[in-house]
């Protein structure tokens, strides 16, 4: 199973809830979140400015603005991993 990229922005409070609450539901299944921020990224501004947080897992979309835990365990149950 591959990590999730969580892309942020530094000193959203957005951002910083999602990055908090993922631990919780990832314990385990052995994913990691790797967060990229994307301030100073114009690539990455542009794709995500208006979006963030995002949580993406390669180039699937998860949610994005808040934690979608639904769509977060479907992730999780499609690698074969149940959400505990």
């Amino acid at each position: 199973m591959s990590n999730l990229t969580l892309y942020s922005r530094i000193g959203c409070h957005l951002c910083e809830d999602m990055a908090r609450d993922l631990p919780a539901y990832l314990e385990g299944t052995g994913l990691e979140v790797d967060i990229i921020y994307i301030d100073n990224n114009p690539e990455l501004e542009g794709c995500y400015g208006t979006l963030v947080p995002v949580l993406k897992a390669g180039d699937r979309e998860i949610c994005h603005y808040f934690l979608d835990v639904k769509a977060l365990q479907q992730y999780i149950s499609e690698q074969g991993n149940p959400l505990n």
